[in-house]
């Protein structure tokens, strides 16, 4: 995963069907899922020689709300004062910022166009 400031430092893909979706990619593209667990399910990190490369999760529990699709998850300094800029430049925030543990945090924002992305403030 690269921390550095505004690259783009992970992706993932929220659906509802993520056990049949996970397979598919798996067939088409060649990456190996290893599961996340996730409490009552897994999530799955699709690997490429056992380096993780993507996501592929549920949409539910604490990812209900996410829309289905890919997101990227672009890297900043401050989460805080990124949030900020977000509201004061016309964007918005789509839930509340959520804590990844020793990964960092993060908050899923809309730009003015409509366009969907998460910022993650990566723990050093």
């Amino acid at each position: 995963m690269d921390k550095k400031t505004g690259s783009i430092g992970w992706i993932d893909l929220t659906i509802p069907n993520a056990e049949e979706v996970k397979d598919f990619y798996s067939a088409v593209v060649g990456w190996k899922p290893e599961p996340v667990g996730m409490g009552d399910y897994n999530d799955f990190n699709m690997t490429i020689d056992g380096v993780p490369k993507t996501g592929v999760c549920h949409k539910k529990g604490s990812n209900a709300h996410i829309p289905s699709q890919w997101m990227i998850y672009i890297n900043v300094e401050n989460l805080d004062i990124s949030m900020e800029e977000v509201v004061k430049h016309g964007g918005k925030t789509i839930g509340e910022i959520r804590d990844f543990g020793a990964y960092g945090r993060a908050c899923i924002i809309e730009d003015p166009a409509g366009a969907i992305c998460t910022l993650f403030e990566p723990k050093e």
